[in-house]
């Protein structure tokens, strides 16, 4: 597949990239040595059930290798980046985050695009507040959640809103798709906007209702190495198995449209 092809480069980039900083360790792609340690990895909030079933497994193929996870809003973990947070690993919502860690020079090889998402609505089980679609978003007299704008599931809920001519009402932006999630399962909103990923991993805490509207914002989730890794080498075999046929079903099971 092209997309395995690409990362395979980025492996060999990202592994090429350790050695010229004089680490012995780093000297060969990610493929053909042994890797060890630990690797830091920034994802996407909507990742947070799949990233952990695949740092299990990762973990499970590199003994040696403990995977560490933070997990937050794509915005704000491109911010953190650039700020010098030490990390192996970025994986976005959208690419226009991946883009802002970039223009900093914090990701030096092409992104891949491995997974893509789309929102759905999200009512708490029963659907008490007869939430029937989009249109209800500008009703003042219920109570709604959506992502801040900034964020990637609040971009893309703003381009839903416009392509729909609707103005919504929220009573509540919250940081992260999970943050929004928990209104929902909690009972404090009638209804929210978040990935249809979240709502399969809801389960039963929660109904989803689909809205044609959705298909105008798909979201790309890109990931990279990052140029100053930690750990180059398993910054690299991570991006790798994250492409993987294994990791595909993975995502699929859980809802995401693979490339």
């Amino acid at each position: 597949m092209i997309r395995r092809s690409a990362i395979g480069a980025v492996a060999v980039l990202a592994a090429m990239s350790g050695a010229a900083c004089g680490s012995d360790d780093r000297s060969e792609p990610a493929g053909s040595q042994q890797i060890s340690g630990t690797v830091t990895v920034f994802a996407a909030a909507s990742l947070t059930e799949t990233f952990t079933e695949l740092g299990k497994r990762f973990e499970a193929a590199h003994p040696g290798v403990q995977v560490v996870y933070s997990f937050g809003a794509s915005s704000a973990l491109a911010e953190q980046i650039n700020q010098g947070a030490p990390a192996d690993v970025f994986a976005s919502a959208a690419p226009k985050n991946m883009q802002q860690v970039r223009d900093k020079g914090e990701v030096t090889v092409e992104p891949v695009t491995f997974v893509r998402n789309r929102l759905e609505i999200a009512v708490p089980k029963g659907n008490p507040g007869k939430i029937t679609g989009l249109a209800d978003f500008g009703k003042t007299e219920l109570k709604l959640a959506l992502c801040a704008e900034q964020v990637p599931c609040g971009a893309a809920a703003k381009t839903v809103f416009e392509a729909a001519g609707i103005t919504p009402q929220p009573d509540t932006r919250e940081q992260d798709v999970k943050a929004v999630l928990t209104k929902v399962t909690l009972g404090e909103v009638d209804a929210a906007l978040v990935y249809r990923t979240d709502v399969k991993a809801a389960g039963d805490k929660v109904e989803g209702i689909d809205f044609p509207e959705s298909t105008k914002a798909v979201n790309d989730y890109p990931v990279a190495p990052l140029a100053h890794a930690p750990n180059a080498a398993a910054a690299a075999a991570f991006v790798e198995f994250v492409t993987s046929d294994q990791a595909e079903q993975v995502f699929d099971s859980a809802g995401f449209d693979t490339p």
